[in-house]
């Protein structure tokens, strides 16, 4: 018997547990990985125990969904509004969230591309989602003294600059993208970052590395 059953009293797992499961499974393998029985076998619990958290397989991947915005539209908006000093610290916000994956799920966010590529309910959200991300960036840069078309067009080289290292799945280790981040910020902000903000960005990011 290929299947796991458990003991319909015993422990069935639970929601977080499956969702984190489909999660995993979409990331390796793509949507069409994400189907109970496997993700039954991978938690070790019985296919029937999937029904207690969710209704069938669509209420699953409207959570994946859900979740994906947690797990990046949300951090990368909340980025562009946390403390900084000058615009070229905001900019440094903004790239430590894509440089941090415990923030920014790079790997998910290329998941759900790659689905939305077969499913336009999710090419909707990946729409919407760029929309309210490019909101939020072209926001910072306009507070921080850029005109409306300006921040427009750095917003839009911030964004898909960083979006193209994630579609690309481009390799690149942390010190080389590390010594390219001063530039980054004088071409994406049009401003300068101080040694100091360098030195604290590098800072915290090798700590989130290591």
């Amino acid at each position: 018997m290929d299947q796991v059953e458990a003991p319909e009293s015993g422990w069935r797992g639970s929601r977080e547990g499956w969702l984190e499961a489909g999660y995993q499974a979409l990331i390796e393998g793509g949507i069409d990985a994400v189907k109970i029985l496997p993700l039954a076998k991978r938690l070790k619990l019985s296919r029937t125990s999937f029904y207690w958290f969710f209704e069938d397989r669509e209420a699953l991947l409207a959570a994946l969904i859900d979740g994906w915005e947690a797990r990046t539209t949300r951090p990368l908006v909340d980025a562009t509004t946390h403390y900084a000093e000058s615009l070229s610290e905001a900019m440094l916000n903004v790239l430590a969230c894509f440089l941090s994956a415990d923030v920014f799920d790079a790997r998910l966010e290329f998941a759900v591309r790659s689905w939305a590529l077969q499913d336009e309910g999710v090419a909707s959200r990946v729409r919407a989602a760029d929309d309210a991300r490019l909101r939020a960036l072209r926001g910072m840069m306009a507070r921080w003294g850029h005109d409306p078309a300006e921040a427009d067009v750095r917003a839009r080289t911030i964004y898909l600059v960083q979006i193209g290292y994630i579609s690309m799945q481009t390799s690149e280790d942390i010190e080389t993208r590390l010594q390219r981040i001063p530039l980054y910020v004088k071409i994406y902000s049009g401003r300068e970052a101080e040694a100091r903000e360098i030195a604290r960005f590098n800072a915290g990011i090798r700590r989130r590395q290591a």
